[in-house]
């Protein structure tokens, strides 16, 4: 079966979960306002730009899953979820994501926010195949440290193809959906690459490219800004309701 692949944080919802639950930390008092709330943006601006040390901000993201015991953890993610997440969940993503399950495609989350935080957004979409940045769990308790490669940048392709080996899959008629620059080594590997709202950077390299760049915000139903719909044969915004069809051509 086509794997329809999804980036999470700022494609499949309108934020960035990992960002959201350090504030979440913070806004609690469950970790010092002062010095966490500094680095956290100071991470999410790096990431941004492109230049984020991943060791670096693991050693920071997953410190305090290593403090505290796992069933307050779980009460404290529950709470975030409903109180912070379900509010940014799309229904132009829920839409798109249900268009690849009845065209019975493989659905899969990639995302380098660790899985504590992404599995239950995961389960929200009914998303089952997620891969994610793995935080090490020993003895009942988080370590702060995480397990094998990151699943950032060029990690994504690695946890992929360790994926793909594992289920004897491949990426023929691939797709990938996502916003973020930092995600072009996996863009580059699928059939049909996807800019969702993409930043700046992004943005510029698809319409290089001849991608499509799809937006999830403006609408229930999305909308796509352009495409190069001839050399992406049949698509899965394609539907009764105008507004989700690729375009023969690239608007004015």
């Amino acid at each position: 079966m086509t794997l329809a692949i999804f980036d999470l944080d700022n494609t499949l919802i309108a934020g960035d979960s990992d960002y959201l639950w350090g504030q979440y930390l913070v806004d609690h008092g469950l970790v010092d306002r002062d010095d966490y709330e500094a680095a956290n943006a100071r991470f999410y601006e790096d990431y941004q730009q492109g230049r984020l040390d991943i060791a670096e901000f693991l050693a920071f993201a997953l410190k305090p899953l290593a403090s505290h015991a796992p069933e307050q953890l779980f009460a404290w993610r529950a709470a975030f979820i409903q109180d912070t997440i379900e509010p940014l969940l799309l229904p132009a993503a829920r839409e798109l994501v249900e268009r690849h399950r009845v065209a019975g495609d493989t659905l899969m989350i990639i995302t380098a926010t660790n899985r504590f935080v992404t599995e239950p957004i995961a389960s929200l979409y009914g998303i089952s195949h997620l891969i994610a940045t793995t935080p090490e769990f020993r003895e009942g308790r988080f370590t702060g440290r995480y397990e094998g490669v990151p699943c950032f940048q060029s990690g994504k392709v690695t946890r992929l193809d360790e994926w793909l080996t594992e289920h004897r899959h491949d990426l023929n008629g691939s797709w990938f959906y996502s916003d973020s620059h930092n995600d072009l080594p996996l863009l580059e590997r699928v059939t049909h690459p996807v800019a969702v709202d993409p930043d700046t950077i992004l943005k510029q390299h698809a319409e290089q490219q001849g991608w499509p760049i799809l937006t999830l915000r403006e609408s229930a139903w999305g909308r796509l800004i352009t495409s190069n719909a001839s050399s992406h044969g049949i698509n899965p915004f394609e539907s009764s309701r105008s507004r989700c069809r690729f375009p023969r051509t690239a608007p004015a």
